[in-house]
């Protein structure tokens, strides 16, 4: 058994953080469920031109571009902004979200597959940063910088994993159907690690 049928199967402990530890405490369990999620998205939506970024199925608008500039957005707002209360920087900041409240979704086809795979990285990257010094600080039973509404309750650490798990999963569906459609791509985990997740402790 190589390591990677030990992860798919659950047969041994998952190699490169990637997957969550057969038997780990809650973080690990939580953290390495998410980069699960990860790295399946990243294998389903990478390697890809424009044009078949840009493919959508049926009466839907969802592409598989739009799906990784949302993701993108999704880590910054809630890792970095929610939960350790950063500003979400560019190019989020340049957008006039009154004017186009679906900006990710409907720029996305404007952009080189190159620059969407960079910006859904650099996103991640900032993602797991601002949550590792969150939870030193705060564990999971600590609270976000920043809540919906000014007098809504802040959820813990906790629930924005759990949330952000809820969020991929969803999502990495989205992207099983797309791809499938594009190229014939089908399957549950990743066979190698897809070139554009930046693995665990990746600082580019």
């Amino acid at each position: 058994m190589t390591d990677d049928d030990a992860q798919r199967t659950g047969g041994d402990e998952p190699q490169d953080g990637w997957g969550p530890p057969v038997a780990g405490d809650e973080l690990a369990t939580l953290v390495g469920a998410l980069e699960r999620q990860r790295a399946t998205f990243a294998w389903k939506v990478g390697g890809l031109d424009r044009d078949a970024l840009s493919v959508r199925v049926g009466a839907s608008a969802i592409t598989l571009g739009g799906l990784v500039k949302h993701l993108a957005f999704t880590e910054v707002i809630w890792f970095c902004t929610r939960v350790a209360g950063q500003r979400p920087g560019s190019p989020w900041e340049d957008v006039d979200w009154d004017a186009d409240p679906e900006w990710p979704w409907t720029s996305a086809a404007q952009d080189d597959p190159e620059e969407l795979y960079a910006l859904w990285r650099a996103s991640v990257l900032r993602a797991r940063a601002a949550l590792d010094e969150a939870v030193a600080a705060r564990g999971l039973d600590g609270r976000t910088a920043w809540a919906d509404d000014d007098d809504a309750e802040h959820p813990n650490l906790r629930r924005v994993l759990v949330d952000m798990l809820e969020e991929y999963a969803r999502h990495t569906g989205h992207a099983d159907l797309y791809r499938e459609a594009v190229d014939g791509v089908v399957g549950e985990d990743p066979p190698a690690l897809p070139d554009l997740y930046p693995r665990p402790g990746a600082t580019a």
